[in-house]
């Protein structure tokens, strides 16, 4: 989610013509922070989205649905821990037992 919320930040930061700086500027934030916002490497606080789209002047609320909407063009399907567990159970050869293995892709 952090990456569409930049990817959704970055899109309308350059749809301003606006440059990093100017708007790392106005919500006070550092470049460096930002951009790493807006790729997806940091997990910004919900004071940092607010500032930054107070800085764009977007509603937080027309930002959260905007990355909703990407999500639901993206969708991945998601997979319970626990729903996995039981399916390889359900497949292992008896007398077998591995370790959990955990794949977060986005």
């Amino acid at each position: 989610m952090r990456t569409l919320l930049g990817e959704v930040l970055r899109r309308r930061r350059l749809e301003q013509e606006r440059t990093l700086a100017e708007v790392a500027r106005d919500a006070c934030v550092s470049v460096q922070y930002l951009s790493e916002v807006e790729r997806g490497r940091k997990e910004a606080s919900s004071e940092i989205v607010a500032a930054v789209c107070d800085s764009l002047g977007i509603g937080l609320a027309d930002l959260l649905a905007e990355v909703g909407r990407d999500l639901t063009a993206h969708r991945a399907p998601v997979l319970r821990l626990e729903t996995a567990r039981l399916r390889r159970a359900a497949h292992a050869p008896r007398g077998s037992r591995s370790g959990d293995v955990v794949l977060l892709a986005a």
